[in-house]
């Protein structure tokens, strides 16, 4: 994360490794997906404040919201915030939160995670870790907006992402998710990139399994192209399926590409 005077540039995520619930009246829960590099760039104009408008469609936070966060954070509730994402914005990769991070940092906030988290929280209802220097090491209570246990790193991966379905905003009141509660113990054994696969890959068919799309193809395009699994947003379009490092096929994007995905990049993830 860096900010030079009056811009900044901030990470995103792409879905998750696994998200739901935490025993079956429990939390929504998550291991964010972060890959590596800018998610969301910013400047700031002095002035009057305005509505923040970022990407197409989605992306919009509303001058009151604004004015309401600013205010919580103890910034002046002024300025025209100009954004720029990485994706379009409700395909399930941050886009809403790192909007609001980037505000609040380029409004000069230099506060604690845990105060920005619970103003991103109050401003949108449900947030993502990425106001934390490693948000892919928590598991993360997102409609609750804070830490339910710090967990290990994770490996570094290569990823073939792309979208699957339309962009739709993350609903707070929506908690129709499996139960991942005996997954846990498995990542937090830190069981490598192989593990950590085939974790996300279960996480990933019960989601589908209970919310659909039925038809989604990314589980025979990860067995197509001898992926070690795939991730997926459990609310979004995000799909990502895992290689070792220099394991994508040359011709995956193709592949991808002809199954009805759209927006395919190659991304990296991970730390050790």
């Amino acid at each position: 994360m860096r900010a030079e005077g009056r811009a900044i540039a901030l990470p995103c995520h792409f879905g998750e490794w696994l998200q739901g619930r935490i025993g079956p009246q429990g939390p929504v829960a998550l291991v964010t997906l972060r890959p590596e590099g800018w998610g969301m760039t910013g400047r700031r104009l002095p002035g009057p404040l305005t509505a923040c408008r970022f990407g197409a469609g989605q992306g919009r936070i509303a001058a009151p919201v604004l004015a309401r966060f600013l205010r919580d954070l103890g910034l002046p509730a002024t300025g025209r915030y100009l954004l720029r994402p990485r994706f379009a914005p409700g395909l399930g990769t941050g886009m809403s939160t790192a909007a609001l991070i980037a505000v609040a940092r380029l409004a000069g906030f230099r506060g604690s995670a845990e105060a920005l988290a619970r103003a991103c929280l109050a401003a949108e209802g449900a947030s993502d870790p990425l106001m934390f220097a490693s948000p892919d090491r928590m598991l993360w209570a997102s409609r609750q907006a804070r830490v339910l246990a710090p967990l290990p790193a994770v490996p570094r991966a290569h990823l073939l992402a792309g979208f699957w379905g339309p962009a739709l905003p993350t609903r707070a009141n929506d908690d129709d998710y499996p139960d991942i509660s005996d997954l846990l113990p498995a990542w937090a054994a830190a069981p490598g990139l192989a593990g950590c696969a085939a974790i996300a890959r279960e996480s990933a068919r019960r989601c589908l399994a209970r919310r659909g799309p039925a038809d989604d193809p990314t589980e025979a395009l990860a067995r197509d192209l001898g992926a070690l699994g795939w991730a997926m947003s459990h609310s979004g379009a995000a799909r990502a399926l895992i290689f070792a490092p220099g394991g994508i096929p040359e011709h995956g994007a193709d592949v991808l590409h002809s199954a009805g995905l759209r927006g395919i990049c190659r991304l990296r993830t991970g730390t050790i």
